[in-house]
């Protein structure tokens, strides 16, 4: 087969994050959009990206694009695409997507068309009438704006913040996706120092370990594409050792987590066992009152704020208490992420730099503390 053109979304705002990782995993081609990165590569590029991609949310084969106002003009361009390279004749194919800014604005009508489309092709590929749908599962997506139709198959099955090691979070975690772009925003390397005042169910300290100890995020979990007999097994096979090979154990790295409630501590330290790096952590009950940075660490959290566990006083006032505690230099730089529009008048600091991020559908800005 030839070279698949592969598509990885991401929250908006780590696009530059995700292009650094699938050029240091050998994606070629690459294209960055809005919340997308597009490269190119063969199956090993596949599996080597679901494995060790950290901020993208899935790894999908996009078949085709093109322009469409008719659910005519819909069916025809679906029917031209090469389903049967990928989809056998038993293969179960849901399909779903969505629609924005566009004449075919109607999602269900959109999926009965495209699954219909899908079917009439591999009827006359495969010169059968009726698909039972009980083999390997090939889920298609798609998306059309401002009447743009892409079409996709779903590598990756459960996104790929599903790494395995967090069976249980908090009332409040943060996507562990986005805490690893925001781990590679603050320059974590294999000798450094990190720091969460507020670590809950222990997102951060476990991507942060991840990072420095070059730790492929995919190793505890298993994808859709791992079942398609198109793949060869030995792929899969390869790049698991590939990446296994590749954790680097004579490193310096350590974090350090606090939690005012000790069911966070001992969530955290559940967490940080089944991530398999216990030894690199320790997760103690702390009140923010008494924080105090460590010599030339990295101080990175997510503290609650009136959207999710405080009401809107009492985040104030807790930014007003991290303002006195946090104190950030170059060489202990800190990085808070925050939706309040004003945090940097209640943390009593301007930020040295700012960027726009979304922590699930909340517009947040991380704020980074150099000086």
């Amino acid at each position: 087969m030839d070279k698949l053109k592969l598509a990885c979304p991401c929250h908006f705002g780590l696009e530059s994050v995700l292009k650094f990782e699938i050029t240091k995993i050998g994606g070629e081609d690459i294209n960055v959009s809005d919340g997308r990165v597009t490269f190119s590569g063969d199956f090993s590029t596949l599996a080597r990206a679901n494995l060790c991609l950290a901020s993208a949310e899935r790894v999908l084969i996009q078949l085709g694009e093109f322009k469409a106002v008719t659910f005519e003009e819909l069916f025809q361009g679906i029917k031209s695409l090469p389903f049967e390279e990928f989809i056998g004749k038993d293969d179960v194919f849901p399909v779903k997507g969505y629609s924005h800014n566009s004449a075919l604005h109607s999602v269900p009508d959109c999926q009965s068309i495209i699954k219909k489309a899908i079917v009439e092709r591999l009827k006359i590929r495969y010169n059968v009438s009726y698909f039972q749908e009980t083999g390997n599962m090939f889920r298609i997506q798609f998306s059309i704006r401002n009447d743009n139709v892409i079409v996709y198959i779903d590598s990756s099955g459960d996104g790929l913040h599903k790494r395995g090691y967090r069976r249980n979070s908090n009332a409040a975690p943060i996507k562990e996706t986005l805490a690893a772009g925001i781990i590679d925003l603050a320059h974590v390397r294999s000798d450094s120092i990190v720091c969460d005042p507020f670590c809950g169910s222990g997102t951060f300290v476990i991507e942060a370990a991840y990072k420095a100890l070059n730790i492929a995020p995919g190793l505890k979990r298993h994808f859709a594409a791992e079942k398609w007999d198109i793949i060869d097994p030995e792929i899969w096979e390869n790049e698991r050792t590939r990446a296994l090979d590749s954790i680097r154990k004579d490193t310096n790295f350590f974090a350090y987590g606090f939690d005012i409630e000790p069911e966070a501590v001992a969530l955290t330290q559940e967490n940080c066992r089944r991530a398999g790096i216990l030894k690199r952590v320790s997760i103690k009950q702390a009140d923010i009152k008494n924080y105090d940075n460590f010599s030339n660490s990295i101080t990175v959290c997510n503290p609650p704020y009136g959207e999710r566990m405080l009401d809107l006083k009492e985040a104030e006032q807790l930014y007003s208490v991290m303002g006195q505690r946090f104190k950030a230099n170059n060489d202990s730089p800190c990085f808070i992420i925050s939706p309040h529009e004003d945090f940097e008048r209640f943390f009593g600091k301007t930020a040295d730099k700012r960027r726009k991020l979304y922590n699930g559908m909340i517009k947040c800005q991380l704020y980074m503390y150099y000086r």
